[in-house]
Parts: C-alpha cells; structure tokens; sequence
C-alpha cells in the first residue's frame, strides 16, 4: 500500500492510495479499501441500531475480509441493514474471488451485476479507472476520464460542447447564491439560475490536479477541441489497461462509410441511436443531435480482431440522453469490441 500522496496525483477520494499493486500495475483490495467501503453511511449503524448491527459493523472493521454467515445478517433488526450488508457482502466476495480489481470489474458485467447496488459499481469503476490513467499528465485526459464514472450534463453553447458534472451543476443551482428561500424554489421545480463553472483550458489546465476531487471543470468536446482528444486518449488508454489491447482512436466529426462493418455506443443512448443508422432505420434530427462524440478505432494487433472486422475501423459513440445527461458505460467497451478472445469467452 503507497504511502505519502504524490505531488501531482489525482483523484485521492477513489481510495487507490488504499489498495496494493501487483507486478503489472493492477489493483489489489486490502483490508483499509474494505474499511472505506465500510465506512459508507448506509452500512455505518445509525443510533438506533441494534446490538447485533454494531457487532456486526465492528467486527467487519476489525477484520474486514471475514467470512459473515447468513444468520449474522438475519440477525439484524433492521430490513434495510440486512439487505445493505447482503448487497456488499456479496459484492465483497465476488471481488475477492479476482485476482486483481480490474479483473473483478470484468467478471462482474460479464456475470452480470443484478443486485449489486450502483454506488458500489461507480466506487469499483473509480478505481480501475484511476489504475488505468497512472502516470497521465494531460489534465484534458484526466478530465475526460471523469466520464467513466461520473453522470455528466451536457449543454452546447457558442460553438461549443461542454460536459459538466451532474451532481456539482445541481448542487451549484441548489446552493450558490440563492439563500434558503431560494433553494427551497428549486427544491420544489422551479428553474435554478445559471451555474458558473470554469471551462478546462490551456490557461488554468495546471489547476486540475488540485481540484479533480471537486470535478469542477467543465470539458469542451466539440470538433478540434482539447476535449475531443482527450476523450479518445484516456479511451485508448483504460482499453489498454483493462483489456491489453493497443489501439489508436481519433475522435472524428461524421461517420462517412458505406462499409460501416462494427460500431460500440458508449453509453445507451449512442447505442440505440448508432443501431438504428446501422441498421437502414430513418433516425430523427433531434435523435442525431444528442451524439455528441464520435471516434474511430483501429487494433494494432488485427490478428486479435474477428476476421471479419480485421482491418476495418471500428466506429464509437457517445451521446446526451433527452435530459441532456451523459452516462457513460465503459462496460460497453469489454462487451463490444470484436475481439477474438471476448467471442471465444462467450
């Protein structure tokens, strides 16, 4: 387990300063990452908690790798306790049975992650993710990076496509300047102000590593932008941690290819809207202008590659959904590439 944080480092709260590193760079759990875990408010017993609930937190705390009997849990007075404690038991056992986090990540959406709470997911994709972009300088990179396992919300202005933190944009609107009968408005739907956020540029890039835990930046991916090209670096890079594949991805402004062979949507929305294209179906203006990314990837290795695809690009996506949100599911990347080992796993 590291030490003393390092000037330079980024994302602190993701816990992989808590963690071991094996031989090639991959994550492994120890028992203060399962104490962090631990410490989320909806395993902490609250004051009213019964006995067997404080024992059972104690004892997790002491030890947190312990293997926990179904009656402990039965035990507990509370329903939600004993179905929270269930959800991260399980999800604990499931990523101790992995070699490494990177790998837990990769068989929990091959298995499938039914009954696993989704903060537990975004915490274990943190991870793997800030294991994936070790030793990036490029704030733009790092930035985009964000999209892996953070909710963005997009707004095209001026030319530009910016992608802001949901959770920071609602809590600004909530917060900033309002007062208390002011955030009550907007707790009851009515239309918060503007929220201000700096947009990352050339000029205040040297400021993102001491803010990235605030997520505070807003990106611009429009055509030719730093973003753009920082979606497709960090890209490049978590496929190449995750999966040990070397490719080259740009980020383009069209698809213009009659012999459009394979396509992966990042997230739901580029999904649907990408299959529908492919597919011959007439897809609606306003469907088309929440794509708001595309890239186009090529395999080093085309030997790796199914045959029919080897030597084509491969096409990907990222779009806004019709509120203007962009959730990325780096999940689609292991599921769709056409890799010769993923066809064979299947």
């Amino acid at each position: 387990m590291s030490g003393l944080l390092a000037p330079g480092d980024f994302w602190v709260a993701s816990g992989h300063h808590l963690c071991d590193l094996d031989e090639h760079g991959r994550l492994a759990a120890t028992p203060d990452l399962w104490r962090a875990f631990l410490a989320r408010p909806e395993l902490v017993p609250p004051e009213e908690a019964c006995a067997a609930e404080r024992a059972l937190h104690a004892a997790l705390m002491a030890e947190p790798e312990q293997p926990v009997e179904a009656a402990r849990i039965a035990a507990l007075a509370d329903a939600d306790a004993r179905e929270n404690f269930r959800h991260f038991l399980g999800f604990r056992d499931r990523v101790m049975a992995q070699p490494s986090l990177e790998a837990a990540w990769l068989a929990l959406y091959r298995e499938g992650v039914a009954g696993i709470p989704p903060i537990l997911l975004q915490m274990l994709t943190h991870l793997v993710a800030r294991a994936a972009l070790e030793g990036e300088g490029d704030p733009f990179v790092l930035r985009a990076g964000e999209l892996l396992y953070r909710t963005q919300r997009a707004g095209i202005h001026q030319g530009a496509t910016l992608l802001a933190d949901e959770e920071v944009v609602e809590m600004r609107g909530r917060d900033g300047g309002f007062g208390a009968l002011g955030q009550l408005l907007v707790e009851a739907g009515a239309p918060p102000r503007e929220v201000e956020l700096d947009v990352l540029n050339e000029a205040n890039a040297h400021l993102y590593h001491g803010r990235s835990d605030a997520h505070d930046f807003a990106l611009d991916i429009a055509e030719g932008r730093e973003g753009a090209r920082g979606i497709a670096r960090m890209l490049e890079r978590f496929i190449r941690h995750m999966l040990g594949e070397e490719v080259a991805i740009r980020a383009v402004p069209v698809i213009e290819d009659r012999d459009w062979t394979w396509h992966v949507g990042l997230d739901a929305e580029a999904t649907a809207i990408a299959n529908d294209l492919w597919h011959g179906r007439k897809v609606r203006q306003e469907r088309l202008a929440r794509i708001l990314w595309l890239g186009v990837l090529e395999f080093r290795d085309a030997a790796r590659v199914l045959p029919r695809v080897a030597g084509r690009p491969v096409y990907l996506a990222l779009a806004m959904d019709a509120a203007n949100r962009v959730r990325m599911k780096p999940q689609n990347l292991p599921a769709g590439l056409p890799l010769m080992a993923r066809e064979a796993a299947a």
